[in-house]
C-alpha cells in the first residue's frame, strides 16, 4: 500500500492582511475539499506569524494564501521564513490573486513554490498539490 494513496493532502487556505476579500479562498477551499484533500481555513485578516502558528498546530502540507491586496511581496516571504524556521521546510507554500508578472520570479526565488493568477482552474491547483506535495515518511 502506498502511504500518499492513504493520507489526505492537508492544505491551509490562509487571508493575510487587510485584504477583506475572500470568494475566492472559499473558492479554492471547497474546489481542494471536493478534490479529497483536508481543508483548513482561517479566515479574514491573519499575519504571517498566525499563518505558520496554525500551518505547525493542523500539521499540514501545503499553505494555500490569497491576496488581493498587493502586499505579497513582504507577507509570502515572512510566511515561507516562519515555516522553515519552525522546521517545515516541505510545506509548500502557494499563492493566488493579483501578482505583477513582475513579481513572480522573485517571489519563487524566495520559497513560493506556485502562483496561481486570477482565472486559473481549480483543476490546475489540485493538480499542482497532488504533483508536489511530498510523501511523508
Amino acid at each position: 500500500m502506498e502511504n500518499m494513496n492513504e493520507r489526505k493532502i492537508r492544505v491551509l487556505v490562509a487571508k493575510p492582511g487587510l485584504d477583506g476579500h475572500d470568494r475566492g479562498a472559499k473558492v479554492i477551499a471547497r474546489a481542494l475539499r471536493d478534490a479529497g484533500m483536508e481543508v483548513i481555513y482561517t479566515g479574514l485578516r491573519q499575519t504571517p506569524e498566525m499563518i505558520a502558528a496554525a500551518a505547525l498546530q493542523e500539521d499540514v502540507d501545503a499553505v494555500g494564501v490569497s491576496i488581493l491586496s498587493g502586499a505579497h511581496n513582504t507577507l509570502c516571504p515572512r510566511i515561507v521564513q516562519l515555516l522553515h524556521d519552525q522546521g517545515m521546510n516541505d510545506c509548500l507554500v502557494l499563492l493566488g490573486g493579483i501578482v505583477p508578472q513582475e513579481d513572480i520570479a522573485k517571489l519563487k526565488s524566495q520559497g513560493v513554490a506556485e502562483i496561481f493568477l486570477p482565472g486559473t482552474s481549480t483543476e490546475n491547483i489540485v493538480k499542482f498539490l497532488r504533483e508536489n506535495v511530498k510523501p511523508r515518511e
